[in-house]
């Protein structure tokens, strides 16, 4: 969540995986999400805007043999099982801005002097690639000169800009101001897997920066098996969640190649040991998905996936990606009693009508925690290059 748009205001836009964001992380001692998660929020501005209004809630090319002539005749296993998701950033996203103390005075920081925007991506110092946090620090600290010449990448455009370090009087090191983020991880909802070309697709929306709102770019990026150990019930107002921990941060399951408008998609390992269903299911083309009944499949606790009661309340007709393509609503008690409906850690879920996947949970209604919005299959595959 946007830290200036915190739940103060119940139409806000929220998405619904659980992330940590953080410079660096332990994972030996990681600990149950809910109490060091934070919500992201959704950038929308790359979308069809037609239903990007305020009166709801919204909780980045992979090669691939299956190439179907007709989309509908298209299957896949579904999903609906959490995967630990844990991703390195392209570069340092800036994240803040940092005074410089020296003696008894502080300076401004010279990243923010120098023009360096809120969202930038670091790419190089002098030249020098920066991968993380750690080496940004150690290149500025190394560099013969004072003057620094800094590669950005600002809305896909590369520029430059040139920053002259300030000795710090505290730890006698040079600094350029800035806070900056290299990775981030969490739980979320795995939504489909094509088996012939190993290709997954999760969330059904992007992982973005907690403090920017930027769409996080991909350098590299793993999955691991995941557990649902809780659940914070939602109420009007105040979004629920449900609370994951990785199961074993060392088993690697797939990578992450790409962080979409659509969702996070990568290749799984061929012995993955994921469960699927038995059989793939057929797909629904966007333009037969109907309103009336539809089943969520999701898990919720540690008996794993099972199918809930929803309805299709309204169905977009769209012939650009949106990933709010449909308005849904849970009817059934057994979800509703356990989580108040839909919740944080539940993007990615499979949205299943007639026996077909139709599409994925993507939002939820601060204001009405049983309904919330999904993304047509269609869009998620074409980012996965499974359809043209």
């Amino acid at each position: 969540m946007n830290k200036h748009h915190n739940f103060k205001n119940f139409l806000t836009p929220i998405i619904l995986i659980l992330i940590i964001t953080l410079a660096s992380i332990n994972f030996n001692q990681i600990k149950p999400f809910n109490s060091i998660i934070t919500s992201l929020q959704f950038k929308n501005s790359s979308l069809n805007e037609k239903n990007n209004n305020k009166n709801n809630i919204l909780m980045d090319y992979i090669p691939t043999s299956t190439k179907a002539s007709k989309n509908k005749d298209i299957k896949l296993y579904v999903g609906g099982f959490p995967i630990g998701i844990r991703m390195n950033t392209e570069g340092v996203l800036v994240v803040g801005f940092s005074d410089i103390e020296i003696k008894d005075t502080r300076l401004e920081s010279p990243g923010r002097k120098a023009g360096i925007e809120i969202g930038d991506t670091i790419i190089k110092i002098d030249g020098k690639r920066v991968l993380n946090s750690k080496e940004l620090q150690k290149v500025v600290n190394e560099c013969k000169s004072d003057n620094l010449t800094v590669e950005i990448k600002r809305d896909d455009k590369t520029i430059e800009r040139n920053i002259k370090t300030i000795l710090s009087s505290v730890d006698n090191s040079k600094k350029i101001g800035l806070w900056v983020r290299d990775s981030t991880a969490g739980v979320g909802t795995l939504t489909f897997y094509d088996k012939e070309s190993n290709i997954y697709g999760a969330l059904g929306h992007p992982i973005t920066d907690a403090d920017t709102n930027s769409v996080l770019k991909v350098r590299n990026g793993e999955v691991l098996d995941s557990s649902i150990i809780g659940v914070k019930k939602g109420a009007k107002g105040a979004p629920g969640e449900l609370k994951g921990i990785f199961i074993n941060e060392n088993d690697r399951r797939g990578n992450i190649d790409a962080n979409t408008y659509a969702g996070i998609y990568g290749k799984l390992d061929p012995d993955n040991k994921f469960k699927f269903s038995s059989q793939p299911m057929q797909i629904m083309e966007r333009k037969q998905v109907k309103e009336g009944k539809a089943k969520i499949l999701t898990t919720i606790d540690e008996n794993g996936p099972r199918l809930y009661d929803a309805e299709i309340i309204k169905v977009y007709n769209q012939d650009s990606p949106d990933t709010k393509s449909m308005v849904i609503k849970v009817t059934d008690k057994r979800l509703l009693d356990k989580t108040g409906g839909i919740v944080q850690g539940m993007s990615g879920s499979p949205i299943i009508q007639d026996d077909k996947l139709v599409g994925a949970v993507t939002h939820v209604l601060v204001n009405r925690a049983d309904v919330g919005y999904g993304i047509y299959i269609e869009w998620m595959l074409e980012e996965a290059h499974i359809i043209n």
